[in-house]
């Protein structure tokens, strides 16, 4: 039996909050008619309750909940030719664990600077702001570097529009190269 099919594909849309991950995923999955699944939901109970109270979350918080999500793409990889979910995958580290086992799998970092996703949180509509968050977020992140030829960059600097355009056109370009 096969674990997986050459011709089946997920791609994990990653980033910094505000970044633009999960309504790029949503208008992308819609335009390629494909399944989507926000990370968020694969918390444990114990990292939910543990944000709820307002403590951030280490590395040994987020290992399961990150195994769950290489579970999940294993999962959606066997029965989607195309799939997505959205995960930060800030960290070299937490990508290695989605990796794993998951050969039909990219990331699309969705890269955008400091200033645009202030200036983007800050506009949203009844949410409410942190500017230590988004400071927190980019000291965490570790841009993917050349040793990570399976992320594929995608520049926020534009409309939504233009950044789910470029999105489906990097997956469907990545998808005719193998």
């Amino acid at each position: 039996m096969t674990t997986q099919s050459p011709s089946h594909h997920v791609f994990i849309l990653m980033g910094v909050s505000g970044s633009g991950k999960s309504a790029v995923a949503n208008q992308v999955s819609h335009q390629l008619n494909t399944a989507f699944l926000d990370g968020d939901f694969l918390h444990p109970r114990a990292n939910i309750l543990k944000m709820a109270d307002g403590h951030p979350l280490d590395d040994s918080d987020r290992q399961p909940w990150l195994q769950a999500l290489n579970d999940a793409a294993f999962a959606m990889q066997r029965t989607q030719a195309i799939s997505i979910i959205v995960c930060s995958a800030l960290k070299k580290s937490y990508r290695d664990i989605l990796r794993q086992g998951n050969d039909n799998l990219r990331f699309v970092y969705l890269k955008g600077d400091f200033d645009t996703i202030e200036a983007r949180l800050k506009a949203r509509k009844g949410h409410f702001f942190k500017p230590q968050m988004l400071v927190t977020q980019f000291a965490t992140l570790q841009e993917p570097a050349s040793d990570e030829s399976d992320v594929l960059v995608v520049d926020i600097a534009h409309s939504l529009d233009d950044v789910v355009a470029a999105t489906v056109a990097t997956i469907q370009d990545a998808i005719s190269q193998d």
